[in-house]
């Protein structure tokens, strides 16, 4: 029996078991697809992700394309957002193909000692015992743990059958595709995004001269009247300068889309039971932060797991309470940019404001990237982003192979 099963092998499930494995904790992780596989996501790590993937010892691996902030388009008017510099913290995102940064840090997950890797493995339900979770039903086989993660994602099938899903307000739908840049093109380092009177398009630079594209918008019928990918064209190319960097760009990939974007959910622990990343309720991606603060609630639940698991629960509560504490700045700092995209007016003059005290834009840019504090909280200085609970490196080898789950 296992101390702990994880559910879903992206970056929070993945972080989680390297960290937990690391201290000497058994661990099961579960992936029901194979390694590398595609994504809808934004691609843009933040730089409180990229100083998680340093104290993890996977940044080398991981790569990507350093970006040094953020830049808001409305009509004519661009305000750059610069990362703030911080001592001892990264002053650059990168941008990264999604499928290689899940694929590292499953790949290193499985090798750490203690950590059993499963891919094409189907988590059915939990297992409950007198209201507890007490481990997870995977392929129809059980397993016990004293503690089971559901990391499964926005659209999470445990948070569902644990009853703690809510349907969100504000449905979104999301359509990515890569561009391959021509010879001698170059792209600015920047994460671009384009405010539009009813949606936004993000721009990522990634490695091998390619160019992430995401529209988001809201997903209803009068906006999404034809194929996704017309539809996807029809807005990039309504932005001139948008329009003009695709010019001889070659899509390499094909449309893909997600609805809904974000999800909530009641709460984020039960007896037994913890919700993690985006299964534990997704904020809307365009503050960009989603992938960075995956990878810091694993840090944050991995500081909150005894040593010795046992029955006693209480310490869930901590975290959760921890946990809001830490993603509260967010969620302000989204709704405060959800306004002004819904109230397009004055979208121009608060970027010509911002562009007038750029100090302040970069605080707000740093709130985004994980390294500044919106609203201060006494007493959680385990939220610190320099704080590093485990920095053993243990990278595995390059020619690794998931281990099968049995049928």
């Amino acid at each position: 029996m296992a101390d702990v099963l994880i559910s879903g092998g992206g970056l929070a499930g993945s972080a989680l078991a390297i960290l937990l494995g690391r201290r000497g904790l058994t661990v099961e992780l579960f992936e029901r697809d194979e390694f590398p596989k595609e994504k809808p996501c934004g691609e843009g790590l933040m730089p409180a992700g990229v100083a998680v993937l340093n104290r993890l010892g996977v940044a080398e691996a991981v790569g990507g394309v350093p970006f040094c902030g953020v830049r808001y388009h409305v009509r004519n008017q661009v305000a750059e957002g610069r990362f703030p510099a911080i001592a001892g913290l990264p002053v650059f995102g990168r941008g990264q193909r999604r499928k290689h940064l899940d694929h590292i840090l499953f790949h290193t997950a499985a090798e750490v000692p203690g950590v059993t890797a499963h891919t094409s493995s189907r988590v059915d339900a939990p297992l409950l015992e007198n209201g507890r979770v007490v481990g997870l039903l995977v392929n129809g086989e059980p397993h016990r743990a004293a503690l089971s993660v559901a990391a499964d994602g926005a659209h999470s099938r445990l948070r569902r059958l644990m009853g703690l899903s809510i349907p969100a307000r504000r449905r979104r739908l999301g359509m990515r595709a890569h561009f391959r840049l021509a010879p001698g093109q170059t792209h600015p380092p920047w994460v671009d995004i384009f405010l539009g009177p009813d949606h936004e398009l993000y721009v990522t630079p990634l490695p091998d001269r390619e160019l992430l594209v995401v529209v988001v918008a809201l997903a209803d019928g009068q906006r999404f009247d034809g194929p996704v990918g017309r539809t996807f064209q029809r807005w990039v190319f309504a932005q001139p300068e948008l329009a003009r960097r695709l010019e001889g760009t070659e899509q390499i990939t094909p449309h893909l889309a997600t609805s809904p974007v974000t999800e909530h959910a009641r709460r984020g622990v039960a007896p037994g039971f913890a919700l993690l990343g985006d299964a534990a309720g997704s904020l809307d991606p365009i503050t960009g932060g989603g992938m960075a603060q995956a990878l810091m609630s694993a840090e944050l639940l991995a500081r909150y797991v005894p040593e010795r698991l046992g029955s006693d629960d209480s310490w869930l509560a901590d975290f959760e309470r921890a946990r809001r504490a830490f993603l509260f700045d967010y969620r302000i700092l989204t709704s405060m940019v959800l306004w002004m995209t819904d109230h397009p007016q004055i979208g121009e003059p608060l970027l010509l404001f911002l562009k007038t005290v750029p100090a302040f834009f970069s605080h707000l840019i740093g709130v985004s990237g994980g390294v500044r504090r919106l609203v201060p909280f006494p007493g959680n200085r385990e939220l610190d982003c320099k704080a590093a609970p485990e920095t053993t490196r243990a990278p595995g080898p390059a020619n690794w192979e998931p281990r099968e789950s049995r049928s």
